[in-house]
């Protein structure tokens, strides 16, 4: 079982092709930088150096003799590896787009992380690996309301929610590079049960370490170190083949999701949420999440298992990337017209950051992995798909939106026009009504 990797477990220093890439932040807010689950900064003493922080990483497919799983988001690196899915592979050119060798590895990877206030950030950075018959996105989202308790780090303050999502992201990655083997399927509830007591023992432990001192007051929205989780590991079902397992763990309501070109967006995991309702009810509502992982509450962490054929693109996102557009919809049109409009993977990865920036009110995350296209083959297979979103359902909810805009607007100016004019007939009204009112008082008599 693990636990909370901190200053037992310091995070190794990256392999340098992992690094950041220069100007890859362009336009948008610095992600904040990386720390350890300990809550100290990349660096500090004693907690030891942890991998920078990768705000946008995208490229070609591996070389040929690439591991089953690769390092691509900021975890240590084994010396062995020859080549780091999201950098270019240095002798190989990308496969050509529906052939069976694009099919038959990932070839689009990127992640990033936009912290709303730099360095303290609450969603960890995403998980982003690779390989030839394995991939893993996931992404975890510290929720400040419930965790807004504050505790002193070698690093300075930190609330629960910042720590917790890196205990979680942390933990969980190194368990599902123990448990996926390309020789062997997935077991998907017994994953599921593993990560949960991995993540409660590892929040636990670090809530101990921490030394809180108890609070006197309880409520049932105040949890200890409380975080999402939402992922997808992907097992090829036959080699070479253009079939994978999509196994969906989730806790929370990060989301995951997969893009298909004939047919969109599809919700992979389900919200845990206390009021029922639909991805566009939730964009309205803004429900309580019901369950997520923390150190002093139970939780679950669900399973569910879908077959998807290659091409498509799998994505874990936190609310900050989905939770503040007009409908789901709309969210669809940005990961579509952003890989639209982008020559490269690394430049979908900017733009996309920048349009999301642009409309979030939290802290974003997101991780990225595409299956059986490149980026020209995506932009191809997409194509269509743009347009007929623009044109069945983007279109027409913005003709409503700016109906009621309109409307409203309308209202607005009947408000005024009737506000003014009422005052005009009241002054004109109010001599008569008022005449007795400026005439002075008589003086009282004397009583009888």
């Amino acid at each position: 079982m693990s636990q909370a990797p901190d200053d037992a477990a310091p995070a190794a220093p990256a392999a340098p092709e992992l690094a950041s890439e220069p100007g890859a932040s362009s336009g948008t807010p610095p992600a904040p930088q990386p720390e350890n689950a300990s809550g100290s900064p990349a660096g500090a003493e004693p907690e030891g150096a942890s991998a920078p922080t990768v705000t946008h990483s995208g490229g070609e497919p591996p070389p040929t003799d690439a591991p089953d799983v690769e390092v691509t988001e900021d975890s240590p690196a084994d010396p062995a590896t020859p080549q780091a899915a999201g950098s270019a592979a240095p002798s190989q050119s990308p496969p050509d787009p529906g052939t069976e060798e694009a099919a038959a590895v990932p070839t689009i990877t990127f992640g990033f992380n936009l912290g709303k206030i730099p360095d303290q950030g609450e969603d960890s950075d995403p998980i982003v690996r690779a390989g030839r018959e394995l991939g893993l996105v996931a992404v975890f989202d510290g929720m400040g309301g419930a965790g807004g308790t504050v505790y002193e780090t070698p690093g300075g303050p930190r609330t629960g929610a910042y720590i917790a999502s890196r205990v979680a992201r942390d933990v969980v990655e190194r368990r599902m590079l123990e448990l996926m083997d390309p020789e062997w399927n997935l077991d998907g509830p017994s994953t599921a049960a593993d990560l949960d007591r991995s993540v409660r023992a590892a929040l636990v432990a670090r809530l101990a370490e921490l030394k809180a001192p108890k609070s006197g007051l309880r409520s049932k929205l105040l949890r200890a170190l409380p975080t999402t989780m939402a992922l997808v590991a992907l097992q090829r079902r036959e080699p070479s083949g253009d079939v994978w397992a999509a196994h969906v763990l989730w806790s929370g309501d990060s989301r995951a999701y997969v893009l298909e070109p004939a047919t969109g967006v599809h919700q992979l995991s389900t919200d845990d949420i206390r009021d029922e309702g639909d991805a566009m009810a939730n964009l309205r509502e803004d429900s309580v999440v019901s369950n997520a992982m923390s150190a002093d509450t139970d939780f679950v962490v669900h399973h569910r298992m879908v077959e998807l054929r290659a091409p498509f693109v799998v994505i874990a996102a936190t609310d900050g990337c989905f939770g503040y557009v007009r409908s789901p919809m709309h969210f669809e049109r940005m990961l579509l017209t952003t890989l639209r409009d982008s020559p490269s993977t690394d430049e979908w990865s900017r733009v996309l950051q920048e349009q999301i920036t642009a409309v979030t009110g939290d802290d974003a995350a997101m991780a990225t992995l595409g299956i059986g296209a490149d980026h020209d083959g995506f932009k191809d297979l997409f194509a269509e798909r743009v347009s007929v979103l623009d044109e069945r359902w983007v279109d027409p909810v913005d003709a409503l939106a700016t109906d009621v805009q309109r409307a409203e607007q309308a209202v607005d100016s009947a408000h005024r026009r009737q506000a003014e004019q009422t005052a005009a007939l009241w002054a004109a009204y109010k001599t008569e009504y008022e005449r007795y009112l400026h005439s002075p008082p008589e003086p009282a008599g004397d009583a009888p």
